[in-house]
Formats: structure tokens, sequence, C-alpha cells
């Protein structure tokens, strides 16, 4: 089956207020022309593009998705705290809104974030959600909301990505992870795939530390992920001074690439295997696309993507 090449991406400044794009380097010159307390304020706050041109962080757009759908945009890599995830998609500093008229979004979490007083009510006022399978089907089924452009946000790999934030690398952990896939085709809303390149790059994580190898403290981690469902990755970045040695992440840019949707046939009941596996291979085909056609933009000199 022939696959079509995206040789652009549109993105938004907030300096020019304006949408621009980002061309392909092998593109000619010539062709080249449930959250219902969410806070716009809140969103929009000017800290936000601050925190976003630290990095910097840049989102974009491979094609305009019509309000008129849902959808659950799938953002990879995990990285250690997400970075990119929440700029983009909880906050207005990257012109989510104007890239994406009309969709009303989610950003989802674990469910154990909103058992926190003041802070669960923070996350609310900043439109994000339980990543509770609940949670999600309350949002994406439109007998329960009036907005035909209701989407949500998962970031897919989860606690165990965040151990294979290693900069230079790129390894998703979602060969086995199909959730995401069933609750499409139970709700009927489109796969989106995202891939942020450069959260890998934010922090950096102490090789002999790898939770691969045979060691301690290899060992630590995946027993307390075990346990209590969180990671404690062994890392190091930047402290406040040049040469400090701290916890502040690098300043290193992160380019989010907003994939083409991928349509999904609503499914009541239960969902048919063959067409789980169809669905969930036709995602990972779009990731590697937008991998293997920007990493020579956003992350020369990387190597392959690898899904674990």
């Amino acid at each position: 089956m022939a696959i079509d090449v995206v040789r652009e991406l549109v993105g938004y400044s907030h300096a020019t207020q304006q949408l621009h794009t980002v061309h392909h380097p092998s593109v000619n010159a010539k062709h080249r022309a449930i959250s219902t307390y969410t806070s716009d304020l809140l969103r929009s706050l000017p800290v936000w593009r601050l925190v976003a041109s630290y990095f910097p962080i840049k989102l974009y757009r491979t094609t305009p998705l019509p309000p008129t759908q849902r959808y659950i945009f799938g953002y990879h890599p995990h990285g250690i705290l997400s970075h990119g995830a929440f700029t983009a998609f909880a906050t207005e500093s990257l012109g989510f809104s104007h890239l994406f008229p009309g969709l009303e979004n989610s950003l989802l979490t674990l469910d154990s974030n909103f058992r926190i007083p003041i802070y669960r009510d923070y996350l609310t006022l900043l439109g994000m959600n339980s990543v509770s399978r609940s949670s999600c089907e309350e949002i994406l089924t439109p007998s329960n909301t009036n907005s035909p452009g209701r989407s949500i946000t998962i970031v897919i790999g989860g606690a165990r990505e965040s151990l294979e934030a290693k900069p230079g690398s790129m390894r998703l952990v979602l060969r086995d992870r199909k959730g995401f896939a069933k609750l499409a085709i139970r709700t009927g809303a489109t796969l989106v795939p995202v891939l942020g390149f450069g959260e890998n790059e934010l922090y950096t994580m102490t090789a002999d530390l790898d939770p691969e190898t045979k060691t301690w403290s290899g060992r630590v981690q995946r027993t307390f992920k075990r346990v209590f469902g969180l990671t404690v990755p062994f890392l190091y970045s930047r402290g406040p001074y040049k040469w400090g040695f701290g916890a502040i992440p690098h300043r290193r840019p992160v380019n989010i690439v907003v994939g083409r949707p991928i349509p999904v046939a609503r499914m009541e009941g239960e969902v048919d295997g063959g067409y789980l596996d169809e669905v969930h291979g036709r995602y990972i085909e779009e990731l590697e696309r937008i991998w293997e056609e920007w990493r020579g933009v956003f992350a020369a000199g990387a190597g392959d993507i690898q899904i674990i």
C-alpha cells in the first residue's frame, strides 16, 4: 500500500501570532510557497511561554484535524517528567488552540494525583483528567458531552518508559500496550500519534544504573515500579549555575510533531482481536514514519526508533 510522504509541518509563533511552516530538507525551494472547570486564564499565563522558551519547546501539526471528531493523542516518549506533553497539551504556550481550532483537549495523568487537595484543583483548572478507563470513556463517549471535538492526550509509555529515557535513543514501551487502541475502537475516537523529539535529552540517565542490567539499582527501580506504580530513575542534570550539578532539566530543544490521524471504526461489545492488532500496527507505522522523516531535522545523529 502506497504511503503519502509528508514534507512540511505547521507550528504557531506567539511572537508573530501567526502559523509558520517547517519544510523537510528534501523539498525543493520552488515547492515551498472532564474537567468542567478548565481555566483558559491559567492555561494561557505568560509563565508557560517562559517555560517553553527555556528549552525551547515547539509544537507542529502534520495536518489539520476537523473539530467534528473526537481524538486520542498518544504522546511519546514519556521522558523523565513529560515536559513536552504538559507544555503542549495542558497549556496554551505552544498554540494548541491555534493549530487545532475547535478541539477541547484533556491531558491525562494518574488517578492518584486527584486525591491530593489543592493539587487536584490545579490540575482540574488546567483541563487535566484521570487516565482511568472510566474517565477516558466518559470524555470520549458522544452521549456524555455536547462538544464534538472533545479529545484526550495519553502518555502511553507511562512510568515504565521513563526508565528508557536515555539521551540519543528513542525506545518506546508500546509493543504490548493496546489499551489505548481498544479504547479508540470502543468509542470510535480517531488515534493521533505524537512524537516529542528531544524529550529524552532533558536529563541524563546514569549509564551504570541502567535498569536492563543486573545491578542492584536496576532491581530497586523495577521493584519500586511493581509495588508503587511509580519509577525513581537515577539521573542528573544541570544546576542553577553554568557548571552546576543538580536536577534542573538541560536546556535542549524539544520539537513535538503531531502525526496524521488514524480513523477507527467503532465496535460495541467485545473488540475483535484481529482488528485491534491492525489498528495498533497502523499506529506504530505512523510513529515510525514521523521518526524516519523528521529525525534528520530534529534528531540528527540519533539511531533507529525501537518499539519494546
